[in-house]
């Protein structure tokens, strides 16, 4: 017996209820509510004509082709799940995916504004200064730098343990946000960091200040990153330095690490990544002149048999 897709959906996400994290839950029945749904609810049969034109719409209306990508991923779970329970036809869809994006650049801090900032925190040393210090010194996403205890900051041995993170996500049920204290995005966010000589010496300070578990703010709960990202946003303003996103202290430790010429595997490895390729294709873009300086050496190399 078929079902429309949106009765499928509904059983999808009820079976994902004991099997995923409550974020990523949200996050399934978020895409579900605002973008599939709508689209393909009282479908029964979804045509690869009516997915390709999904897709052309939705990057057309302005979305990233990684968001498109991950909204596909969930169409194509729900309807996987329904042909194994023979409510739906399984599907066998062969999609592509426009390129529309021209030049898109991470936000990345400059080298001039980075020691600024770094600058600025090591002279002031505060509980609300070093989530900054700690994202520009280990890449750190904003959420675990919100949650990270001082029970997982080893100074003795000045390593840093990866073990949580805290968010807000959007309860699309109730139609409001929730504040979630959880495990790291992936097993690779598991992840032991080095303290660096500069982060021990500002880290070693703000302990001195500490009175609560955690090592960003003064509560005895993890701050909230929606409130942390404000408070960033202010400090930024107040050095007179070009507004960032703090996502893009993430990728400013990362572009520093690749400038530095540090090998991939190992800063993909620190930044959580789930393999290396995700690093690669969002940090290394190779300019003219490291192309001239590889095309040279590879000459030089021929060469030496001729």
């Amino acid at each position: 017996m078929q079902k429309t897709f949106q009765e499928i959906a509904q059983l999808w996400s009820e079976s994902k209820q004991a099997i995923v994290k409550y974020s990523t839950l949200c996050a399934y029945r978020l895409t579900l509510r605002t973008h599939l749904t709508p689209r393909f609810g009282q479908m029964t049969r979804i045509e690869e004509s009516d997915v390709q034109c999904f897709i052309i719409d939705k990057i057309k209306a302005g979305l990233a082709k990684k968001t498109v990508r991950d909204i596909i991923a969930v169409l194509r779970a729900v309807v996987k799940y329904g042909a194994r329970l023979h409510l739906c036809e399984r599907e066998d869809w062969q999609l592509d995916y426009p390129t529309t994006e021209n030049g898109h650049k991470l936000p990345v801090l400059s080298l001039h504004h980075q020691r600024k900032l770094m600058i600025h925190i090591a002279n002031h040393p505060t509980v609300r200064n070093i989530g900054v210090y700690l994202a520009l010194c280990t890449g750190m996403r904003i959420g675990e730098v919100c949650a990270l205890e001082w029970a997982d900051v080893d100074l003795t041995h000045r390593i840093i343990r990866v073990c949580h993170t805290v968010g807000r996500i959007y309860n699309s049920d109730i139609g409001a946000t929730e504040r979630v204290f959880s495990t790291p995005k992936t097993k690779n966010s598991f992840r032991e960091i080095p303290i660096s000589k500069s982060l021990f010496e500002v880290l070693s300070i703000v302990k001195k200040q500490s009175t609560t578990p955690y090592v960003v703010g003064t509560s005895v709960y993890a701050t909230d990153p929606r409130s942390y990202r404000d408070y960033f946003s202010r400090l930024l303003k107040r050095l007179k330095i070009d507004s960032i996103v703090f996502h893009g202290l993430r990728h400013t430790f990362a572009t520093r690490c690749i400038e530095s010429q540090c090998d991939y595997k190992t800063v993909s490895s620190i930044l959580g990544h789930s393999n290396v390729s995700t690093t690669l294709n969002l940090y290394v873009h190779p300019n003219m002149q490291q192309k001239k300086r590889c095309i040279d050496k590879m000459s030089k190399f021929i060469e030496g048999f001729m």
